[in-house]
């Protein structure tokens, strides 16, 4: 299957070619200067060293992306979702977590407008 041509990464000023919206190492600075600035300090104070070894032992446990599972596709996990939200009453509980890949747990945070919200 044919993919789509890469594009340039969207970080200012950069010309690094990319599948995704930045560059390897535009997209840890995008995602550092989003935990710092743009992440409510209540929902950072709850991803803490006790949440990496939770999600580390569900993925481990859970390896495939549950999604593409129901959909007949095999597909490693590479993030752990949490069905309902920490902030609205959720808890890292097992049975309220799912492994999924990158590009469904994307799709579900942004069909529930958990981190790309309009301010």
């Amino acid at each position: 299957m044919p993919r789509k041509p890469k594009r340039p990464c969207s970080f200012p000023g950069c010309l690094e070619l990319t599948e995704g919206r930045f560059c390897e190492q535009h997209a840890k600075q995008e995602a550092a200067r989003y935990e710092k600035y743009d992440r409510d300090p209540a929902t950072r104070k709850r991803y803490g060293r006790s949440w990496k070894r939770i999600r580390d032992r569900y993925i481990a446990a859970h390896p495939l992306c549950e999604e593409c599972k129901r959909k007949g596709k095999i597909t490693p996990a590479e993030e752990v979702h949490h069905i309902l939200p920490l902030s609205k009453g959720g808890t890292h509980a097992e049975s309220n977590l799912m492994s999924l890949c990158t590009p469904c747990h994307s799709a579900i945070t942004a069909r529930d407008g958990d981190r790309w919200h309009t301010r």
